[in-house]
């Protein structure tokens, strides 16, 4: 609050002893008329009762001033402590005070309640996404024991429902990601041909060319979250293309490229396709979009300071750059 606004707020709290004041200055400069004395004396009366008016105002004023700031310096850091509260002049400010108190405990006490509910859920379901990862490891065993064409299909869906168990745990991780960052410097190269590696029978199965650039940079990144994302930008490549190839380069700059021939992205759902839950028309067409995977990338690749860019056309393909030069930290 400007200095102008505390001195109109000051004198607007203080109105009814101002109006007070000057009823009583009336009654007095009447009183003093009725019994004939001096103008002089009511005059030198008058002076001093202004000098000492205008004193007390002042310190009034003053102590205003350093309470109203008080306050506000507490209101922007009140989400961590109510402490420093001025000291109450009243009973009605004491009240105040204690109801600020009790309102900020509750809220405490929510918060506590909220982040151990968070916490209890994140724990569960970290759990559950490692437990149902052993009968979809045995599954794949089974089928790899007996070859089929009904086979293939079910190796399939079951490497699709690895993939949802695994955006899901990233998904509540990515609140705690900061402290579960670990930036190294680590080979693009290699980090790439892990995500290639994860969907070589997809590329069989649908019969998409891969066309690799090897070019081995060096980048600091964290490698488990790293490969979460291309991994999603692979895996949409190979969702949306159907015939054609998918093409991937790393150049000297740090910038990893990859393109595909798929289907492409409209320019009205360029714009938000990193919003949470945004699927566009392509992934109302695919009932099996979440709308999660590139939300997720985005949000990944902000905290590892890496930037994303991705330029399509409808029928021509989609091409998504992630650039890996802006963490510059030295490795001991």
């Amino acid at each position: 609050m400007n200095i102008k606004n505390v001195i109109f707020s000051y004198f607007k709290e203080k109105i009814s002893y101002i109006g007070t004041y000057i009823i009583f200055i009336f009654i007095f400069s009447i009183v003093f008329y009725l019994y004939s004395l001096p103008l002089e004396t009511i005059m030198y009366a008058t002076l001093l009762c202004a000098f000492f008016s205008i004193i007390f105002t002042i310190v009034g004023l003053y102590k205003y001033y350093q309470k109203d700031k008080k306050l506000q310096d507490i209101k922007y850091n009140i989400s961590h402590t109510i402490d420093g509260l001025p000291d109450y002049q009243s009973l009605l400010e004491k009240d105040y005070q204690n109801i600020i108190k009790t309102l900020y405990k509750n809220k405490i006490d929510l918060i506590l309640e909220r982040d151990k509910k968070h916490t209890d859920l994140i724990e569960y379901f970290t759990l559950w996404t490692h437990q149902i990862k052993t009968p979809i490891s045995a599954s794949h065993l089974i089928l790899e024991s007996k070859n089929s064409d009904i086979n293939e299909d079910i190796e399939k869906q079951l490497f699709e429902i690895e993939e949802y168990v695994d955006m899901a745990l990233q998904y509540l991780r990515l609140e705690n990601i900061s402290s579960d960052l670990k930036l190294e410097e680590y080979s693009l190269l290699s980090i790439v041909k892990k995500s290639i590696k994860s969907y070589s029978k997809i590329f069989i199965y649908k019969n998409i060319k891969l066309n690799l650039k090897e070019n081995d940079i060096k980048v600091i990144t964290d490698e488990k979250w790293l490969l979460f994302v291309i991994k999603q930008i692979i895996s949409n490549a190979l969702k949306y293309t159907h015939k054609g190839e998918i093409y991937i380069e790393i150049d000297n700059k740090k910038v990893l490229t990859i393109e595909d021939t798929g289907i492409g992205i409209s320019k009205e759902d360029i714009s938000r396709i990193f919003e949470r839950g945004f699927t566009g028309y392509n992934g109302r067409m695919n009932k099996k979009s979440t709308g999660l995977g590139l939300y997720l990338s985005k949000n990944i690749l902000d905290k590892l300071n890496h930037k994303i860019s991705i330029i399509s056309e409808i029928g021509i393909g989609t091409t998504v750059k992630i650039d890996l030069s802006s963490v510059k930290l030295e490795i001991e």
